[in-house]
């Protein structure tokens, strides 16, 4: 399982790109890359909220 500060790590990275992918899909007029970006968007502020719990608990114990 990987710790806390690895999954606000791969959270941002995803976040960002699929922010980048929403914004080409936008430029582009492209629905699909837009809708994937927002997905992939998502995911990524669940990956970061994730680790954000996971150092709360390893502080709290």
């Amino acid at each position: 399982m990987a710790g806390g500060k690895e999954d606000k790590a791969k959270g941002m990275g995803e976040k960002a790109k699929g922010v980048a992918k929403e914004k080409t899909g936008e430029a582009t007029n492209n629905e699909k890359m837009k809708r994937e970006g927002k997905s992939e968007k998502t995911k990524g502020k669940a990956k970061e909220k994730t680790g954000d719990v996971k150092e709360n608990l390893k502080k709290d114990n």
